[in-house]
């Protein structure tokens, strides 16, 4: 007699990613719930955008975006994004995605270093 399975449900995992955009915001540079609604319009479920539903919720929270999912989500395609926004506003020469924890994007300034040397 062969063994029986038993079918399991899996959790549904949720995963929280957060873009935080402090830096940026305080300056007057960027709108975060600007950047939310692009966003929203951008991201692509199963190959189509605008196909969130109820597996993506993207919301602003305060000078920083959260994006609530169920279904599995690459962090890599919303640094892309995140990218391709920066870019079409024209601040991807002045700002850059760094990852500052597992689930969390920051907007940092490029360092410059205005210093002069002295050669003497």
């Amino acid at each position: 007699m062969a063994p029986t399975r038993t079918s399991r449900k899996s959790k549904k995992v949720i995963t929280k990613y957060v873009l935080d955009c402090t830096h940026p915001a305080e300056d007057k540079i960027l709108d975060p719930a600007e950047f939310a609604t692009f966003l929203n319009e951008r991201v692509k479920v199963a190959g189509k955008t605008g196909n969130l539903g109820s597996n993506v919720i993207i919301t602003k929270e305060n000078n920083s975006v959260a994006l609530t999912t169920d279904i599995p989500f690459s962090k890599r395609y919303l640094k892309y994004l995140t990218k391709k926004y920066l870019k079409r506003q024209n601040l991807r020469d002045w700002l850059r995605v760094v990852a500052n924890s597992k689930n969390s994007f920051e907007l940092r300034y490029f360092q410059v270093d205005n210093q002069e040397e002295d050669e003497e």
